[in-house]
C-alpha cells in the first residue's frame, strides 16, 4: 500500500513538473519575436504602403501595419532592391501612430513618398521579388520569412493577378549603396558576371 501511494505520488509531482514546463516553454515562446509576429498578425490591417516610385528609381520600401487601436501598431518593413538584390532588409517593431506619422513624413520629405497597395498584391510582390533574385544569386535578407510569412497571416498573395517584371530592359541593373564596401562590389559584380555573362546585367555607380 505505502509503495502503491509513493508511485502514485511521485507521478502526481511528474505530471506537475511536466504542466509548468509546458506553460514556461508557451510563456518563452508569446515573448519572443515569434511570438509578438504572431500576435501582431491576428490584428486588423491599418496600412499597406510600398514606395510610389519603386520600379522607376529601383529602390524603396514596402510597409505593412497592423493594429487593434490605432494607438498599438505593429510594423513590418522590408527594404527593396527591384533592380537586381532584392530584399535587402526585413524589420518587424511595435510602433505608435505619432511615430508612423512621423515615418511617412520623412518618406515624402526625402522624396520617396509611400502609396496605398493591396496586401494582397504586397503578399505576391515580396514572394516572387524573392524569387526571382534568387534566381540570380541573391537570397531575401535573413528575417524576410520569419517576419513577412508570419505578419501577412492569412492574407492570400493567390488572390492577386499582379504581374511584376524585376530589372530594367529586361536585365538586373546593379547599383551599390552607399556603404557597400568595394570588395562587396567586386563580389557582386563577378556573381552576376558568372550567372548572366557580361551582357546579361548591367552595372550603374549611381542612378
Amino acid at each position: 500500500m505505502a509503495a502503491n501511494m509513493a508511485l502514485k505520488r511521485a507521478r502526481k509531482a511528474q505530471r506537475r513538473k511536466q504542466v509548468v514546463s509546458e506553460k514556461r516553454r508557451a510563456e518563452s515562446i508569446d515573448g519572443s519575436l515569434t511570438g509578438r509576429i504572431l500576435l501582431a498578425a491576428r490584428a486588423p490591417i491599418r496600412h499597406c504602403l510600398i514606395t510610389e516610385q519603386i520600379f522607376d528609381t529601383g529602390m524603396g520600401s514596402l510597409v505593412l501595419v497592423r493594429g487593434e487601436s490605432s494607438h498599438h501598431l505593429s510594423m513590418g518593413m522590408f527594404l527593396l532592391d527591384v533592380f537586381c538584390l532584392g530584399i535587402k532588409d526585413a524589420v518587424f517593431r511595435p510602433i505608435d501612430t505619432e511615430l508612423l506619422d512621423a515615418y511617412l513624413e520623412g518618406s515624402e520629405a526625402s522624396g520617396m513618398p509611400l502609396t496605398d497597395i493591396d496586401p494582397g498584391e504586397a503578399r505576391k510582390l515580396l514572394r516572387d521579388l524573392a524569387t526571382w533574385s534568387q534566381s540570380i544569386g541573391f537570397s531575401p535578407h535573413r528575417d524576410f520569412a520569419h517576419v513577412a510569412e508570419r505578419l501577412f497571416g492569412d492574407v492570400s498573395a493567390q488572390a492577386s493577378d499582379a504581374v511584376f517584371r524585376f530589372g530594367q530592359d529586361g536585365k538586373p541593373v546593379y547599383i551599390p549603396g552607399p556603404g557597400e564596401t568595394a570588395s562587396c562590389v567586386a563580389r557582386r559584380v563577378h556573381q552576376l558576371r558568372e550567372r548572366l555573362g557580361d551582357d546579361g546585367f548591367n552595372f550603374a555607380a549611381q542612378l
